[in-house]
């Protein structure tokens, strides 16, 4: 059930300490950075590369003095993937958890599941076929306290429009849904949250239902319950946002928190507006708690949310913000309890980098971290950056 629209125009500015910890130069440290980071209790980041024309990603660890160790470099060859686009996860004993978006090319593959060990070597968890399994996960996973990992594919199952899965800790891949393309939507681009029930939830790009004038739909909030049923609990017309890529936050309440990356009747592939933040209560009320101009304020956030203990929300824009590029090179941005926006950063495309893909993560110290997505005062390409926020 929808609620009203909020088209919030307050926006305010702040220079709330940005820091840039390192920008990648396009080589052997990588470049493309679009998933979002991970810390662990000694206070290192971790995080992937996409990679560009010319390389196929790899996995980075960024210690508090700055110093960067790629722990791997994806390869063309043998049975290793290509492509990470999604964050990782790290389980008690320090192993690292991703996927990646395709590969391996000896069995023409759609991405994989793998482990990087504390000392850097990969092992390779599940490799997706595209047929029932699923294929070409963009997102990350997440972990329970069994070992066994959670995860979304964009593409394969039974209908082609992608899967949520679950890999057991010796290897058995299991569908817990396939998207059939109608109402329960269809290709799921981001990751899973997961409450103390066991119940999975998310989003998908599109489907949904007739209600949005994108035929296939303008997407979806989702439910997995532990039996594996599954329960829309929002479809997206257009009107309140369309095009969910971000996953999802959820606060003790039960509130989710999410973003659409357009907003109006719109075709994904073309895009129309420039996106909204909405909330999602447990009966089903949807609030649009801030719709995005394009201009200083952002513009088509692809990140989900970041929430604090206060009820503040923090997130990133692609777009916007103010650059010398005509649409602006991203945003991050806080929106209060009270419906408004503060701008924290602009990126400006020069050692600070722009277009910030991927959510923020909130450290151990009250820092906010993330990655910029290309730039970054680079000279050999897309590069990027990683940079923490103060208050």
């Amino acid at each position: 059930m929808a609620g009203p629209l909020l088209a919030l125009g307050v926006v305010g500015s702040a220079h709330a300490g940005f820091t840039v910890l390192h920008h990648f130069i396009g080589g052997s440290d990588g470049t493309n950075p679009r998933g979002a980071l991970i810390q662990d209790s000694a206070g290192n980041l971790y995080g992937t590369t996409a990679g560009d024309s010319n390389t196929v990603g790899g996995v980075f660890k960024l210690m508090p003095d700055g110093t960067l160790t790629v722990l791997h470099i994806f390869a063309r060859k043998d049975e290793d993937g290509s492509d990470p686009e999604g964050g990782l996860v790290q389980d008690e004993a320090g192993n690292l958890y991703g996927t990646t978006y395709s590969g391996p090319l000896n069995v023409d593959g759609h991405g994989i599941v793998f482990e990087i060990a504390p000392e850097g070597s990969e092992k390779v968890l599940y490799t997706f076929t595209g047929g029932s399994d699923g294929g070409n996960p963009k997102a990350g996973l997440i972990i329970d306290k069994a070992g066994n990992l959670y995860g979304t594919t964009l593409y394969g199952g039974s209908h082609d429009r992608g899967t949520v899965f679950k890999l057991a800790r010796d290897g058995t891949e299991t569908v817990l849904h396939a998207f059939h393309g109608g109402r329960d939507g269809a290709d799921p681009y981001a990751g899973l949250i997961r409450d103390k029930n066991g119940s999975l939830y998310g989003t998908t790009l599109l489907g949904g239902g007739s209600d949005c004038a994108n035929a296939q739909g303008c997407g979806t909030v989702f439910k997995i319950a532990p039996d594996g049923t599954e329960t829309v609990l929002h479809a997206f017309d257009g009107d309140d946002g369309a095009c969910p890529y971000g996953g999802l936050v959820e606060d003790s309440a039960g509130n989710l928190y999410g973003t659409t990356t357009y907003q109006g009747r719109t075709d994904c592939a073309d895009g129309l507006g420039s996106g909204t933040v909405f909330k999602l209560a447990p009966d089903g009320t949807e609030t649009v708690l801030h719709v995005f101009s394009g201009g200083r304020d952002g513009g088509n956030p692809y990140a989900g949310l970041t929430l604090d203990r206060r009820g503040n929300l923090y997130g990133t824009t692609s777009v916007g913000g103010g650059c010398w590029l005509n649409g602006g090179c991203g945003t991050v941005f806080q929106l209060a309890r009270d419906g408004s926006e503060t701008v924290l950063h602009a990126f400006l495309d020069g050692d600070d980098g722009r277009y910030p893909f991927a959510a923020l993560i909130k450290g151990r110290t009250g820092l906010l971290y993330g990655t910029a997505s290309a730039s970054g005062d680079c000279h050999n390409g897309t590069c990027g950056s990683v940079f923490a926020l103060g208050r």
